[in-house]
């Protein structure tokens, strides 16, 4: 079967239900079932504890007991259900439990995704895994454009019944053949029991992990007050949705081009130029407060965010045994794409409370840190390559 074809779907489908998730749900849960604002933040912010905990336990341990194609399956089951709950849930308290179920399952599928990904890249089924992933982005944006129009006629009531049937196509094409090697149940020999911890023997992997966990916590402000700084700079209402999407499109573009033009790049000397652009794009953001720049800056989400992520995908591939990828996933989902954004959420709201601009340059105590930490482990990276050299 096409693998790339198969895998580019995955990602396609399961991205365009996220585009409709993160943007929409907490909307949803105010404008739909009456909660307030702080509410719906409180009852968010607790469901991303609950995805780190899910992200770095659970998801390991079931990926030692089932294969790819079944845990998928699985927690796509999981989130439908939770979908469907939400329904007759009211209250705030029968909402908080139903969202904490839902952060349970539906977060996870993000790092089985990138996990069966790597299984291909590393058996050699799945040449390009940037532009498999760039189906994960247009998906995003598509889930996006789609539901604006339907929540223009018909309110935002829509948007848990968008979300039930992209997880339910979700679903569908998850029960239709798989490449071979997802559908193995994991044989007891292949998996090493010496938990988590085990990771950190691999060489270098708590040095690349501080990098991109200080990556993407440096996108905590962006993500949060991202939508309301452009209104503080009175960027046209109609344009906000056009300007916030340059950078999902900056992604795309970066994926698709990714195998082809840093194929002779290094994990290190990625996460150098990473940090790099992060650093300047904040410093951008909060320099000049003007949309023209602020939109110019989104084109740096392809460095500050995509570039990070395949630069770690890349030192997986390469460093990590297949067996021990899930692992590696749910420690990466839990600290650099769940905690670490909540923590410096709250240090962004301080500083956003003082000055709207402070919120975006304070990001850099993260990219500044990031920056040296991989300028370190590029060295230590050439270190290894010229042993290598010297034993051949």
């Amino acid at each position: 079967m096409n693998t790339h074809r198969w895998m580019s779907r995955q990602f396609f489908s399961f991205y365009l239900t996220w585009g409709i998730f993160l943007p929409y749900f907490t909307g949803w849960m105010i404008h739909t079932k009456g909660m307030t604002v702080s509410e719906a933040s409180l009852i968010m912010s607790l469901g991303l504890v609950i995805r780190g905990l899910s992200t770095l336990f659970v998801f390991p341990q079931l990926s030692e007991k089932f294969s790819s194609k079944t845990l998928l399956n699985g927690m796509t089951i999981g989130t439908f259900m939770a979908l469907l709950l939400s329904i007759p849930a009211n209250s705030f308290t029968s909402l908080l439990v139903v969202v904490l179920f839902l952060h349970f399952f539906y977060p996870t599928l993000m790092p089985a995704l990138d996990t069966a990904a790597g299984v291909l890249v590393q058996h050699r089924q799945l040449r390009d895994y940037g532009k498999s992933r760039s189906w994960g982005s247009i998906g995003f944006v598509v889930g996006g454009m789609i539901l604006t129009l339907f929540t223009g006629r018909f309110g935002d009531e829509v948007i848990l019944w968008a979300l039930l049937t992209g997880l339910f196509a979700f679903l569908c094409l998850g029960v239709l053949r798989a490449p071979d090697v997802l559908s193995e149940k994991p044989q007891a020999d292949e998996t090493h029991k010496g938990g988590l911890l085990q990771l950190f023997k691999v060489k270098h992997f708590g040095i690349v992990l501080i990098v991109v966990i200080l990556l993407q916590a440096a996108h905590a402000s962006y993500y949060n007050y991202g939508y309301i700084y452009l209104q503080e700079i009175e960027a046209p209402t109609y344009l906000i949705g056009a300007i916030i999407n340059i950078a999902v499109i900056a992604e795309i573009i970066f994926f698709i081009m990714a195998d082809k033009a840093f194929r002779s790049f290094s994990p290190g000397s990625l996460l150098i130029l990473a940090a790099l652009g992060s650093t300047i794009r904040w410093i951008l953001v909060f320099a000049f407060p003007n949309v023209a720049v602020f939109s110019i800056s989104q084109v740096l989400h392809a460095c500050s965010f995509a570039m990070g992520h395949y630069a770690f995908m890349q030192y997986l591939i390469k460093n990590i045994a297949p067996a021990e990828i899930p692992k590696a996933q749910g420690i990466y989902s839990a600290l650099a794409l769940s905690w670490s954004t909540a923590v410096f959420t709250i240090f962004g709201g301080f500083l956003y409370e003082i000055e709207p601009g402070y919120a975006f340059l304070g990001m850099i105590v993260c990219t500044i840190p990031s920056l040296l930490v991989a300028l370190v482990y590029k060295k230590l990276e050439r270190k290894r390559e010229l042993e290598a050299e010297m034993v051949g």
